[in-house]
């Protein structure tokens, strides 16, 4: 069912909505941004439509409301090991189709990958998702060519129109509401791109011999290993654990889920002093190939949603978009060196 409503119309909604879930939301942080005096629009909890930027991408995706950038999973005693609790409220998220599309990457890993991780469960059956409609292409993305830039599994969907906005429902518990406080009711279909300046092309056959091109040797130098495009992509789920004993009592403290990145040094460290993935490149291979090549094995489609948030994070200016564009060149490459 789709309905028009006023600005005041869809805040009252938020308000009676807010009573049972944590609203979320891209909104501005003023002088959060990477440099001095500069904004940061990322994911917060918000009480009105107004603060939802709806012009501009997000830095940070929503991931951290279903993955915590920090996570207590349980507390421990001499004796007594205690599960921490979820939320007290469910969650709704305001997101754009390329992240609701992330969604179901998530779901992948922590649901369907193997036994399903209780912690992650605990939260995502008691988030809904509001679908933000994009009217134009945002800077760096190709969800286009990976076929994100359209969703219709959303709980909610909100467009700009005019002073007011349109909400297509699919979830018949938010229906009364919307009736009671809308202007009329219509048709409504969500706004998506259809065509973006950066594409992206894939190769047909891409197999594991990718990995012995040196076009991944060109990111040794070249990348930092930073992990910022780890920590901005809404489909990236590495993390480390920690122990944190308490200063009063060392045999009491809690186990911490914390996010990590497979592109920093360290990450694959063994016992003994091993390490899988040494160089700088080695982990940009990981990366692009666990994206495109591994992860479609396992799950049928790509893990990447083409949002191009590493692009507009990364310090030192390396374009995925353009790295997946140079697969097809490494696969003539190592075809090449089989064949000799």
């Amino acid at each position: 069912m789709g309905y028009e409503l006023t600005g005041k119309g869809l805040n009252e909604a938020m308000e009676e909505w807010a009573k049972d879930y944590a609203i979320y939301g891209p909104r501005r942080f003023e002088n959060g941004g990477r440099f001095s005096d500069t904004d940061c629009i990322r994911y917060g909890e918000v009480t009105s439509v107004d603060e939802i930027v709806f012009d501009q991408k997000s830095e940070f995706s929503f991931k951290e409301v279903l993955l915590p950038v920090s996570e207590v999973l349980f507390y421990y005693t001499e004796d007594s090991v205690k599960e921490a609790e979820g939320p007290k409220k469910g969650a709704l998220i305001f997101l754009r189709s390329c992240d609701l599309h992330g969604v179901k990457r998530l779901d992948e890993m922590y649901l369907h990958n193997g036994p399903a991780d209780s912690f992650y469960r605990k939260i995502r059956e008691r988030v809904k998702f509001v679908l933000m409609g994009c009217e134009r292409e945002c800077t760096n993305g190709f969800c286009v060519d990976l076929g994100t830039n359209i969703c219709t599994d959303y709980d909610l969907s909100v467009d700009l129109a005019g002073d007011g906005y349109q909400v297509d429902c699919k979830n018949e518990a938010f229906d009364d509401l919307l009736q009671q406080l809308c202007l009329r009711q219509k048709e409504v279909v969500p706004a998506y791109v259809t065509e973006t300046s950066v594409r992206v092309k894939i190769p047909e056959g891409i197999d594991q011999r990718i990995s012995g091109s040196s076009m991944w040797r060109e990111y040794d130098s070249r990348c930092i290993g930073c992990g910022r495009c780890n920590f901005v992509c809404p489909t990236c789920t590495c993390f480390s654990m920690q122990d944190i004993k308490y200063t009063d009592n060392e045999k009491a403290g809690e186990r911490r889920r914390v996010w990590s990145s497979c592109m920093v040094e360290g990450y694959t460290e063994v016992a003994g002093g091993g390490s899988h993935r040494k160089k700088n490149g080695d982990r940009m291979r990981f990366k692009v190939l666990h994206k495109f090549l591994t992860f479609k094995k396992r799950a049928g489609y790509h893990m990447c949603v083409g949002c191009g948030r590493c692009d507009d994070i990364c310090p030192e200016y390396i374009s995925f978009s353009d790295c997946v564009n140079r697969l097809e060149a490494g696969m003539k490459e190592v075809a090449a060196n089989d064949s000799q």
